[in-house]
């Protein structure tokens, strides 16, 4: 019993050093606000709904982040920007070559969907599409998210393509990025793999034959 009780005094204390930790608490906040941006849409989410996703306070909220953009621009660059890293960018930078790289990615997040058995759509899209138009800054960010993206790829095809007046890196970066994304849309409605499957078989194919090794 002196045990147990000892447990409890530990956990309890544990508990309330979680809730003083002003950092843990932002990031539970940053956290809770990303799946529900993502998963709901920017707009379709209160600040009543963030303050019980995180179980916070509205005291505790509004001292972290004081409007609704704040906490809007930190999912950007906090969380976005990782999710594009760990994904996409990190992957291509790695790489040996482009086009595995690129099949390589599309093939872990076929799986994984699978795996899931269901389908929320690209991340950096679905925040795209619900929060560009709302503010300059929310546009500025997630083009410049969208930017690093694209240039990750198109710098892994500059090191990886045969014949270099076959292909605009660039331009094809944007194509991959492109049809990615449309495919994870395509995904989210049917709620299958089977769209980002059909975007990986063609982009195998225009790789081979544009010699992108």
């Amino acid at each position: 019993m002196v045990a147990l009780e000892e447990k409890s005094k530990k956990d309890g204390a544990r508990t309330q050093e979680r809730r003083n930790d002003p950092s843990a608490m932002r990031n539970r906040l940053i956290d809770a606000a990303y799946e529900s941006f993502v998963g709901h849409g920017y707009h379709a989410t209160s600040i009543h709904d963030l303050k019980r996703t995180a179980g916070v306070s509205g005291g505790a909220l509004a001292h972290h982040f004081p409007t609704k953009k704040d906490i809007g621009l930190s999912v950007l660059r906090e969380r976005a920007v990782k999710a594009v890293e760990e994904t996409w960018i990190a992957p291509m930078q790695a790489a040996s070559g482009a086009r595995d790289a690129i099949l390589n990615v599309l093939g872990a997040i076929v799986s994984e969907l699978d795996v899931r058995g269901a389908v929320t759509g690209c991340p950096l899209s679905n925040l795209a599409h619900d929060m560009a138009l709302q503010d300059p800054e929310f546009r500025e960010e997630i083009e410049e998210i969208f930017r690093q993206w694209r240039d990750a790829i198109a710098q892994k095809v500059r090191s990886s393509q045969g014949p270099v007046d076959k292909l605009d890196p660039d331009a094809f970066a944007a194509l991959v990025v492109a049809a990615y994304s449309g495919a994870m849309t395509m995904a989210k409605v049917t709620q299958t793999s089977a769209p980002l499957k059909a975007c990986a078989d063609q982009l195998k194919r225009v790789m081979s034959d544009l010699s992108i090794a």
